[in-house]
């Protein structure tokens, strides 16, 4: 739906589908009454989430003239989608299989580049659509530095490729299009900084004489061109798990003139254990009932001198529990925006308003997608069902952006 600074949706990760004729069913079963419950007078867009094997099916002609119909028919529409997960996303042991397989190979160049001729079947004129990805890669696949070299190398590269498919898409039909790169714990980009150095000193170094010489253009002109055409992926729960400054990191994005291609709006799991013994323990017992098999819960420990210590899920967190040293944990486990008090636990809900204020003040992006997936695997006191949960998050954002006012 239309929002005073972009287009609000959600993404459909959410629906548990392992093939297009799932997702279909998930989204013809749950989208009217969401529709109904937060914009009844005018169109609602959707976050789409595609498997590999979806977006195999969805590019087939009579396929993706249906879904259109469909769309038409519900007053919905595509301008964004998630092309991270490749494979299943629910009803199976995902960890870091999500990144599965990486910009490193083939697969995930094909993927992608898929996925976005079937946006570019999908988007309505005059809209700019975007795409977000994996971070590269995952950052313990690799031994050493000179592995995690290679890897960005050969991912960026791959990058590059798609970039060139986005700008000649732009010249035949005028429509822009953006990969959206989603820094996530233990990616192999991890935080802003590191986002931002990969694109001065990988994607920029390698890409603009690239598309310089594949498009006869000048070094400045392909600079213009690769920034049109990637982005940031800026996901409110990775970045609170490391404790980043928000405004900081989008004032550097600003100064450089790197763009966000969309906020993806999330919360993640966090404890005071700051308190004594006794505390500690229940916090500690109450931090455990998240600890499910499905996705990595990676956790970051703020320290008493200010440092950060990271783990690389939450069965590792919860063994070093003791360790008074450490005032706050913050664990990558997206749960559900609109709560920030979960018992002894808390959400990075103000991370999230912050956010949305400073969007809200200036904005930096046309894409707003709440990201809440995790409600299968919640405690039983946080679940509800599905068509209300999301309504329920994007009349949250829709109360808290109307609150806050721009200055």
């Amino acid at each position: 739906m239309r929002v005073d600074t972009g287009h609000l949706t959600y993404c459909t990760n959410i629906h548990a589908g392992k093939n297009w004729t799932e997702d279909f069913h998930a989204l013809k079963q749950n989208f009217p009454d969401i529709k109904q419950r937060v914009s009844p007078t005018q169109p609602l867009g959707l976050g789409l989430r595609l498997s590999h094997k979806a977006s195999l099916q969805l590019s087939e002609p009579d396929t993706l003239t249906e879904f259109k119909q469909w769309l038409q028919q519900n007053e919905a529409y595509v301008f964004t989608m998630n092309g991270f997960p490749y494979g299943d996303f629910h009803h199976a042991i995902v960890k870091e299989n999500v990144h599965t397989p990486d910009w490193t190979t083939q697969e995930r160049k094909d993927y992608t580049i898929r996925l976005f001729y079937i946006l570019k079947a999908l988007l309505p004129s005059g809209i700019d659509g975007g795409i977000s990805t994996s971070p590269l890669s995952y950052r313990h696949w690799f031994n050493n530095k000179e592995d995690i070299e290679q890897a960005k190398q050969t991912a960026t590269s791959n990058i590059i490729e798609v970039v060139k498919i986005l700008i000649g898409i732009n010249q035949e039909t005028g429509q822009l299009l953006h990969l959206d790169v989603e820094p996530e714990p233990d990616g192999l980009l991890e935080t802003g900084r590191e986002f931002i150095d990969w694109f001065e000193k990988d994607l920029l170094v390698s890409g603009i004489p690239s598309i310089a010489q594949h498009f006869n253009l000048s070094a400045d002109q392909a600079e213009i061109l690769l920034k049109e055409h990637v982005c940031l992926c800026y996901d409110v729960c990775h970045f609170a798990i490391g404790y980043e400054d928000h405004e900081s990191v989008l004032t550097e994005l600003a100064q450089k003139r790197i763009g966000v291609g969309k906020i993806q709006i999330s919360s993640a799991l966090k404890a005071d254990l700051s308190g004594t013994s006794a505390n500690r323990a229940l916090i500690k017992t109450n931090f455990a009932m998240f600890n499910e098999p499905t996705y990595l819960h990676q956790v970051v420990g703020l320290k008493k001198d200010g440092s950060l210590i990271r783990y690389p899920d939450l069965p590792a967190a919860l063994e070093a529990a003791d360790d008074e040293n450490i005032l706050q944990w913050r664990s990558h486990f997206h749960v559900p925006i609109s709560v920030k008090e979960i018992g002894l636990l808390q959400s990075t809900q103000d991370d999230t308003v912050t956010l949305l204020k400073l969007q809200k003040n200036k904005p930096f992006t046309k894409h707003l997608e709440v990201e809440t997936y995790t409600w299968e695997v919640l405690p039983e006191h946080l679940k509800l069902p599905i068509a209300q949960s999301i309504s329920d998050e994007l009349n949250w954002v829709i109360h808290t952006m109307s609150t806050h006012k721009a200055c």
